[in-house]
């Protein structure tokens, strides 16, 4: 990276504690729009209004998606401890 790349990725950074919400943000992004691709496509096949029915599935599973993710990322961490060395 050049000096003035790294200047400015550094101005965009957030602070570590926001971590888990980050995370939780961006899996729920893409796992509810990839999840809304394949049960759309389940439902429905592709048709002329695939994804528009995607886009509508999505805007109902991206916010419930964020919030089981951090519901659910605490207990996965912990399960995770007990099954693998070193944790």
């Amino acid at each position: 990276m050049t000096a003035e790349i790294e200047k400015n990725t550094a101005r965009i950074r957030l602070q570590k504690n926001v971590s888990p919400y980050i995370f939780a943000l961006y899996m729920a992004t893409i796992m509810a729009f990839l999840m809304s691709l394949v049960i759309t496509f389940a439902e429905f096949g592709i048709g002329p209004h695939y994804m528009e029915n995607v886009m509508n599935a999505y805007q109902v599973a991206m916010p419930a998606a964020f919030v089981c993710i951090l519901v659910v990322r605490p207990i996965v961490v912990r399960l995770v401890g007990l099954t693998v060395h070193g944790h």
